[in-house]
């Protein structure tokens, strides 16, 4: 008997791809018989589509590159706390920062009672009184949209500056007294100059100038710095440091000292660069409150370290 060749049947697959390559035909043939401004323009259409959908491909391999940036840089700035208590991306928060309400006037009174204690001078030919028996004339300020309000008086005392400004400006008396100590170590002198009063806050004054007259004297100063923050804050655009993402920090007013990455993690901290711009160096860390070399900057590392000691001291360990 002979046997019938039976001719094998087409899979579905094939089925498939000829009908997807009759269709393809199809909407070619059809895209031919279109005008030529139409076709010109349904080719335009399909580019932009692709660019789009590439850009929209490479904006997310940026994003997940640099999220893997972010962590890498956070975890080193954890080291750095662990072994030196500074972290670079976070040097106070912003609750502590922003705070007015843990002290008042008796308490910043009380305070500088303490840290002067051993501070006995008078107004003197070569020095001013301790910052704990300072008292000066101080103007009235209006509310300006940074700050509201200051209510300016004869004689008023150090503390009540202090307290006044931090209030009116809504930053911490806990920074100003901290900023006071870090920029001409006014809460602990026992025979303060003229100058530490004049350049009290370090603000508008350059190491190597004399201080702008607009910002000279103790409340100019005092005053004159809580209000600054303020419009650090208002125009945080303007500035080069920025919270919630990476920052070229300096170690050094010389450029050549080099930088690196900070990932900022807070309002209160780019506040503090914005002011001081610059971060300790590794020698300045490993000195603790010493010397470290010619690239190092103390201003932020003091700010922390006077700040933690005296308002958050490390807790034993249980």
């Amino acid at each position: 008997m002979s046997k019938q060749r039976q001719s094998a049947s087409p899979s579905a697959g094939a089925k498939k791809r000829r009908k997807s390559t009759k269709r393809t035909r199809s909407l070619y043939q059809r895209w031919l018989h279109l005008p030529l401004k139409k076709r010109v323009e349904t080719a335009a259409a399909g580019s932009i589509a692709l660019i789009l959908v590439l850009a929209l491909v490479v904006t997310a391999l940026a994003f997940l590159g640099y999220g893997v940036k972010v962590n890498t840089v956070r975890q080193q700035q954890e080291k750095v706390n662990e072994r030196y208590g500074f972290n670079p991306g976070q040097i106070i928060s912003d609750d502590s920062f922003f705070d007015t309400t843990s002290m008042n006037a008796d308490d910043v009174q009380a305070f500088l009672d303490q840290k002067g204690a051993q501070c006995t001078a008078q107004t003197t030919k070569n020095s001013e009184p301790c910052l704990k028996l300072f008292k000066m004339d101080t103007p009235s300020k209006p509310a300006d949209g940074l700050c509201d309000e200051y209510q300016g008086g004869k004689g008023q005392s150090a503390a009540k500056i202090i307290d006044g400004a931090a209030r009116s400006c809504g930053i911490s008396q806990k920074v100003l007294l901290t900023m006071l100590q870090k920029e001409q170590h006014l809460v602990s002198a026992t025979a303060p100059t003229k100058i530490q009063y004049k350049a009290a806050m370090g603000l508008s004054c350059p190491d190597d100038a004399s201080c702008d007259p607009k910002y000279a004297g103790f409340f100019n100063q005092v005053y004159g710095a809580a209000q600054r923050y303020r419009y650090y804050q208002q125009h945080m655009d303007d500035y080069q440091f920025k919270p919630h993402r990476i920052n070229s920090v300096r170690y050094s007013p010389n450029v050549s000292c080099g930088a690196s990455d900070v990932y900022i993690e807070n309002t209160a901290t780019a506040l503090l660069y914005i002011y001081t711009p610059y971060q300790p160096n590794a020698a300045a860390l490993r000195a603790g409150a010493g010397e470290g070399d010619e690239c190092s900057a103390y201003g932020n590392r003091n700010f922390a370290l006077m700040y933690n000691g005296w308002f958050e001291p490390a807790k034993p360990e249980s």
